[in-house]
């Protein structure tokens, strides 16, 4: 049961500390869930921690937080070769696809080495709901702000352009990353630039944000930064609807 239009989450959260385990799956993960509208059996979901080179005792934690969310989670990994013999099949299959944190400029040129690009615009556009944190939020833009270069943030501008939008994560929490992305603006390497704090997600439908979700409490929200003609970089908050 695909959703009913291509759908995308992209948060700067999705996991808290458990109860009965070290991590849970927060708020925002199951609101990808929602979106894909499935129901009458556990929802299919695929993680890909390919930005933090697949490490296997974080999805061993996953394993258990998906097992306590009732889904039938499992895992694409690419290192150090693909787990599945056919990555477009296995994606089609899943209700939702998230992507976890790390380093996007080596998730994106790990994708490319496996010719991704063209198989994440199938799946979106047959209904896959594409979700994810971090770098796995800044993928399906045209790029963002990043540390993957080094801890001084740097631009990256060749994401899967999915959305064409920039895209800005952590944007309360790390100070360089509100100024960063007003200069990437300002100077055309990014053009408008959607944001999130930490624990915010945005809602696409296609290539139209539709609304701002979180799963925190207090002053957290979203943004959308842009030039104006006169060169003036500006700066609008979304406040974002509570989930849970």
């Amino acid at each position: 049961m695909p959703a009913e239009q291509p759908t995308i989450l992209a948060t700067s959260g999705g996991y808290r500390e458990g109860r009965r385990s070290r991590v849970e799956f927060h708020h925002l993960v199951h609101h990808a869930v929602d979106l894909s509208g499935v129901s009458g059996r556990a929802p299919r979901v695929a993680v890909l921690g390919t930005a933090s080179g697949d490490p296997r005792w974080f999805a061993a934690e996953l394993d258990e937080a998906g097992r306590q969310a009732g889904f039938d989670l499992s895992h694409l990994h690419l290192f150090p070769m693909p787990n599945h013999d056919d990555l477009t099949g296995y994606l089609l299959e899943q209700d939702v696809i998230w992507v976890n944190g790390g380093s996007v400029a080596n998730l994106l040129a790990v994708w490319d080495v496996h010719d991704l690009r063209p198989v994440f615009r199938q799946v979106w556009e047959a209904g896959v709901v594409l979700s994810g944190v971090s770098a796995g939020s800044i993928c399906w833009y045209q790029g963002g702000s990043t540390d993957s270069f080094g801890p001084d943030l740097r631009a990256v501008t060749n994401g899967l352009a999915l959305l064409p939008y920039g895209n800005g994560v952590h944007y309360d929490s790390e100070p360089q990353r509100r100024p960063t992305i007003h200069r990437l603006v300002g100077d055309g390497t990014l053009g408008p630039t959607h944001c999130t704090d930490d624990g915010v997600g945005l809602v696409y439908h296609g290539s139209q944000l539709v609304e701002a979700v979180s799963e925190r409490g207090g002053a957290a929200a979203a943004y959308v930064v842009t030039k104006g003609d006169d060169g003036t970089v500006t700066e609008e908050r979304i406040e974002p609807r509570q989930l849970g």
